[in-house]
């Protein structure tokens, strides 16, 4: 099985700060590094890293940058024929603000990311029940008709909740696994604060239509909430222990782990222990795609990762 996936590519302009800045302070970082990212290059990387046959339809301008963001997914195993490049749209760019703490703050500016219309998606495609992945920085139209699409063809359609915004209802009753952090399941659900239990969470995505879901935790580790066998499996991911640097990509190294464990026919619960191995390796370096590891280097952390439902 392949993997599809459908979305941004952009350049990431990269600082490492002291902190971050406050409203109306300027703050002095160290020198800027240029990289390639776009959470759906990033997970597609990710996922030809583990040996995933991807696919990754996106949009690029016709200049130095979209070439950059080309030949590095291409570098990385990643079947680049399907991206598109734009006449009329600059390159996508993300301004990356990495504090002592390995946090981040990211401003993107869509460029052509913006253009990429679900008629960039072909029939053929979707042939063969693909693993279609996609996230939240290209048009909602698209991500809407592309599930749709991709679930009548039969294929199994994760989506990243990300960056944060409503969902169409429509667009749920297509997606066979939610992958959101914390803070995106709380606007998803309208809750503030969350029902008490996971298994109350669970319920309540279940009545939105959502089969099976992911939570990311960071430091904490995942939940995978799985309602596909009558009633709602809660299964808890512990985070891999490192010394964190950068966590820019890594929640998209996790994802697409995720999507490379589900297209050769692991379960979620066992894709999710791949993804939280691929985050955490992602961690221990700066950068997105740069710091991403193969299998059998994000292996080496396994004996430090458990599982309990």
């Amino acid at each position: 099985m392949k993997v599809l996936v459908v979305g941004s590519m952009n350049a990431d302009f990269t600082i490492k700060v002291p902190d971050f800045p406050q409203p109306g302070e300027t703050v002095t970082g160290n020198e800027m590094l240029i990289a390639s990212g776009g959470k759906s290059s990033n997970q597609a990387a990710a996922a030809a890293l583990l040996g995933a046959e991807v696919i990754l339809v996106g949009a690029v301008g016709s200049d130095y940058l979209g070439s950059k963001l080309v030949s590095d997914a291409a570098a990385r195993g990643v079947d680049v024929s399907r991206v598109r490049h734009s006449y009329t749209e600059a390159t996508g760019t993300a301004l990356v603000a990495v504090n002592a703490d390995g946090e981040n703050t990211i401003i993107v500016a869509s460029g052509a990311n913006a253009g990429l219309s679900t008629g960039d998606v072909q029939d053929k495609d979707l042939e063969d029940a693909p693993v279609v992945v996609m996230a939240l920085e290209i048009p909602m139209s698209t991500v809407v008709s592309v599930a749709e699409r991709a679930s009548e063809a039969g294929a199994r359609v994760l989506l990243n909740a990300s960056p944060t915004q409503d969902l169409p209802g429509p667009l749920l009753q297509h997606v066979d696994v939610l992958v959101v952090n914390e803070g995106e399941l709380a606007q998803l659900l309208g809750d503030h604060p969350l029902p008490p239990s996971w298994e109350q969470r669970a319920e309540r995505l279940q009545n939105l239509g959502v089969r099976s879901a992911v939570v990311t935790l960071g430091a904490k580790g995942s939940i995978v909430l799985d309602n596909t066998a009558g009633g709602p499996t809660v299964t808890h991911i512990d985070a891999v222990p490192v010394e964190v640097k950068d966590t820019t990509g890594s929640g998209d190294a996790f994802l697409g782990a995720v999507a490379a464990e589900l297209a050769a026919g692991l379960s979620l619960q066992e894709a999710a222990r791949t993804g939280a191995l691929a985050g955490a390796w992602a961690a221990r370096s700066q950068g997105a795609q740069t710091s991403y590891g193969t299998r059998a280097e994000i292996e080496t952390l396994a004996p430090t990762l458990g599982a309990r439902t």
